[in-house]
């Protein structure tokens, strides 16, 4: 009998970033409380910039983009804002965010370790790239495999699980 695999991977809908982020402008330019305090999100590539007169603004604007990223399926593990303070540029607060794909090297390492460690002693992972293929015999060790990482909370990425054979 062949093995059974999977790929855990970390992918984030373009399109739906896109949707959010418009939605969120949207949002903003509409709201009351946002009224002449020159608040803005934009997209531009990867980086996600939101900005106001005023840092705690910023925050009500990065809490209205996470809401709507939220509402379209995308996790907020892929949303990287450093330390999420937002830093004074001339008169105006700004604070970028990226959006993050792929599985780092140490996210992928820290996966393998969990599944060798803690997962069912016939199942191997292996690092392919910016992706980990996990293989066994037992399609019932893969499931364990899949609930064990969803349970994970040290590990920092959205991860989904895709090629399940």
């Amino acid at each position: 009998m062949a093995d059974s695999s999977f790929d855990i991977v970390s992918k984030v809908d373009r399109q739906e970033v896109d949707n959010a982020v418009n939605q969120a402008a949207k949002e903003i330019a509409q709201r009351y409380d946002f009224k002449n305090v020159g608040a803005s999100v934009t997209l531009a590539g990867d980086v996600i910039t939101m900005t106001a007169n005023s840092a705690e603004r910023v925050k009500a604007v990065l809490d209205v983009l996470q809401s709507k990223l939220i509402k379209r399926g995308i996790s907020l593990k892929s949303l990287d804002t450093g330390d999420g303070e937002p830093k004074a540029s001339g008169k105006e607060y700004r604070l970028t965010g990226t959006i993050k794909e792929g599985l780092s090297q140490e996210v992928a390492k820290k996966i393998t370790k969990l599944v060798r460690d803690e997962g069912p002693k016939a199942v191997k992972a292996l690092i392919t790239g910016d992706e980990v293929r996990v293989t066994s015999k037992s399609r019932d060790d893969l499931q364990a495999v899949i609930t064990l990482l969803k349970g994970a909370d040290d590990i920092d990425a959205a991860l989904q699980f895709v090629n399940y054979r």
